[in-house]
C-alpha cells in the first residue's frame, strides 16, 4: 500500500475527491519528500502569487494551511486569508499550526473546491496547491471555473502541481511511495484548465524539486471598462 493511500480521509459527503485524513503524516510526508526544501519552495510560490499587502487571498484545497501561512505573510496584517478544504482533521491541525506573528489572519473553513461557498469576485487572489490531482479530471474544470468566479475582475490566480520526477530512479520512488495519481499527473493540461476557466495566462514554470505552476488573472470585461462613466 502507498502512503499515500495510508493518508487518505473518509470520504466527504459533496465531493467525490479524494481528502487527507492524516495531517501529522502529511507533513512528514511533504518534509522528508522536499528535502528541507519545502519552506524555501512555498516560499517562492507564495511571491510568484502576485499577492500584494493588503489582499483578499483564498486558498483552495488548502490541506494543512502550509501554503496559507505563507500567503499570510506576503499579505501582512492589513490582509485577509481564508484557507478551505473538506477535511475536518487537517482544518484542526491547520488552525493549531497557525499562530500569531505571522502576518495576516489565517481563517479556515470546511468546503469543496468544485462548490465553493463564497460570493462572486469576493478575493483578490486566489491560490491552490497540489490540490488538483486529489479530484477526478471531469470535476477539474469546475473547481476552476468556481476559483474564477469568487476572484474579482483583474484578480490573480496561482495554480500549483506536483511535476513527476523525469528520472527513472524518481519515478520509481513517486510511484511506490505517493501513488499513481501523482506519479502520472498530468501537468500538460494545467495550461488548458486555467484557460477554459476564463484566465488569461501570465506565466509559468517550475519550483525545484517536484512543483509546477501556472499564474494567470481574471480578465477585466469589455462591457465594464466601456461603460460610460455617471
Amino acid at each position: 500500500m502507498s502512503i499515500g493511500r495510508l493518508m487518505q480521509g473518509k470520504a466527504h459527503a459533496d465531493t467525490p475527491g479524494v481528502t487527507i485524513g492524516a495531517p501529522r503524516a502529511y507533513e512528514l510526508c511533504g518534509a522528508v519528500c522536499f528535502a528541507g526544501r519545502r519552506n524555501r519552495a512555498f516560499s517562492r510560490l507564495a511571491a510568484l502569487s502576485g499577492a500584494e499587502s493588503g489582499d483578499r487571498v483564498l486558498d483552495v484545497g488548502c490541506g494543512t494551511g502550509y501554503l496559507t501561512r505563507r500567503m499570510a505573510a506576503v499579505v501582512g496584517p492589513r490582509g485577509t486569508v481564508t484557507g478551505v478544504d473538506p477535511s475536518p482533521s487537517v482544518l484542526a491541525y491547520a488552525r493549531r499550526r497557525s499562530g500569531a506573528g505571522q502576518g495576516a489572519a489565517c481563517a479556515y473553513r470546511e468546503g469543496v473546491a468544485e462548490n465553493l461557498d463564497f460570493p462572486d469576485g469576493s478575493y483578490d487572489t486566489v491560490v491552490t496547491s497540489l490540490m488538483l490531482h486529489h479530484l477526478p479530471e471531469e470535476l477539474r474544470p469546475a473547481a476552476l471555473a468556481e476559483m474564477g468566479r469568487v476572484v474579482r475582475p483583474g484578480g490573480r490566480l496561482l495554480v500549483v502541481e506536483f511535476r513527476p520526477p523525469r528520472g527513472a530512479l524518481g519515478r520509481h520512488l513517486v510511484h511506490g511511495g505517493l501513488g499513481h495519481a501523482m506519479s502520472h499527473n498530468r501537468t500538460d493540461l494545467l495550461d488548458g484548465l486555467v484557460t477554459g476557466a476564463g484566465f488569461e495566462i501570465r506565466g509559468s514554470g517550475d519550483v525545484r524539486p517536484w512543483l509546477t505552476y501556472v499564474q494567470a488573472v481574471r480578465p477585466v470585461s469589455r462591457e465594464r471598462t466601456d461603460r460610460p462613466s455617471r
